[in-house]
């Protein structure tokens, strides 16, 4: 099939690879210049296991383009995928300008296209935006009738950072939200070789069920952690009463986000737990919960932040500055927040992060890295060695393997903090977990 993919950031790359990559003709629309010129050159615009590799074969194999022309790429293709960002507002509503930018080129594109175009938003948006905002600015510009001369469908994506193209090739379940029979047959064909069920409903439910798994994996982080750090209170070892929790697969589901830690961070959780609470706070719907799961969130920065500076120590190394090991991404990382409150009390601060060194140097987020954070980004080391060695507290901040040995090893004179859970037992002298 022919397909264009609005956005190339996290999600709308790794669908250009992995479409290309199945034979589909893929047309990668951005923006930024320099996304569509690496993605020309086979490069990646992110940092993502395996999805290099992916981009130059759709590249070598004639499948995979990349352009800034709207026109272009919706006369080219028969259905397009928006996959642009839609990022919080200060009162935890989202910011759907990019939304409403994309639909309107791409309605005024179809303007002058005679054969029958689908709109896909793969954009996580709550209930009602599609319905809302999407269709009409498609047939304001457009001229035309949504469901009868262009579809229109919702198909929301589970991908997570470092994993997402594992979770492409085998995911839970596809979930289409189809405004006309039309669209969601379309759609379904497209998914017809994954081996997961495919999943037709309203467009309302489908944007719902997206909100529902994404604040359900924070409630789970949350949870574990609050537990965890009631847990270690009272002498016991969070981690041990989690992993029998999780062995009732029957009643308490997966095991992935039920793991005493850090807190949760990156582009989908936060904003998602913000909007969600937004909306139910306008429907005057109490939902003590979910509005608790921000704070908690902060507090568990708080909790690292604090066994830090019970040390006494000033010389802090920083491992890991993306919220998860596997991934360049920053955005609402906690461990950029927790740098931030070691920076602004005086603590001599050093941080290593290999993917984020890429970032800042090659990649996609060079940018936010330059514009947003440079006070943070200016502490980046790329000796690891050196990081370590001239700490007096190391903080093991995200699951990279390499710094696994610093909590299982004794180090002369130097404090470990573990926020991951490399610890084998919840006591070893020089290593403190975090809510363990």
């Amino acid at each position: 099939m022919r397909i264009s993919i609005f956005g190339l950031g996290y999600v709308g790359a790794v669908c250009a690879g992995c479409l290309s990559a199945r034979g589909h003709d893929v047309v990668g629309v951005d923006i930024s210049a320099t996304k569509i010129d690496l993605i020309n050159n086979g490069k990646s615009p992110i940092v993502e296991p395996g999805l290099e590799a992916l981009l130059q074969q759709g590249l070598n194999s004639g499948h995979l383009r990349g352009t800034t022309d709207v026109a272009d790429a919706i006369r080219d293709t028969e259905v397009s995928f928006i996959c642009v960002g839609t990022p919080s507002k200060k009162n935890g509503d989202l910011e759907l300008d990019y939304i409403e930018g994309v639909c309107r080129e791409i309605g005024f594109a179809m303007r002058n296209k005679p054969e029958r175009h689908t709109v896909v938003v793969r954009s996580t948006v709550l209930p009602g935006t599609v319905k809302n905002v999407v269709i009409p600015i498609l047939e304001d510009c457009s001229g035309k009738k949504a469901g009868v001369d262009f579809g229109v469908a919702v198909n929301p994506e589970f991908l997570r950072e470092s994993t997402a193209i594992q979770d492409y090739d085998f995911p839970p379940m596809t979930v289409i939200g189809e405004l006309d029979s039309a669209s969601g047959d379309l759609l379904e064909s497209i998914y017809g070789e994954l081996d997961a069920p495919v999943i037709r409903k309203d467009i309302d439910v489908a944007e719902m069920i997206k909100y529902t798994c994404n604040v359900w994996h924070a409630a789970k982080v949350t949870f574990a952690n609050e537990i965890g750090n009631i847990a270690k209170a009272v002498g016991v070892d969070g981690r041990e009463v989690m992993d029998v929790i999780c062995q009732d697969h029957k009643l308490n589901l997966s095991k992935y986000y039920m793991k005493p830690g850090f807190a949760f961070g990156g582009s989908c959780l936060p904003k998602d737990v913000r909007a969600l609470s937004y909306r139910a706070g306008s429907l005057d719907v109490e939902a003590p919960l979910i509005g608790s799961l921000m704070r908690s969130n902060v507090v568990q920065v708080q909790n690292a932040f604090d066994i830090i500076s019970s040390y006494n120590k000033r010389k802090v190394a920083l491992l890991g500055l993306s919220f998860k090991s596997g991934t360049d991404d920053l955005r609402e990382s906690p461990l950029v927040e927790l740098a931030e409150m070691l920076i602004g009390k005086g603590f001599e601060l050093s941080i290593y992060d290999s993917n984020v060194e890429y970032a800042r140097v090659y990649g996609a987020n060079k940018d936010y890295i330059e514009s947003k954070i440079p006070h943070v980004s200016s502490l980046l080391n790329s000796d690891f060695d050196a990081v370590v060695d001239n700490a007096e507290v190391i903080v093991l901040g995200n699951g990279d393997v390499r710094f696994a040995p610093l909590a299982q090893q004794a180090l002369d004179g130097k404090h470990v903090v573990d926020l991951v859970g490399f610890m084998p037992t919840a006591s070893r002298a020089g290593c403190e977990g975090i809510c363990w």
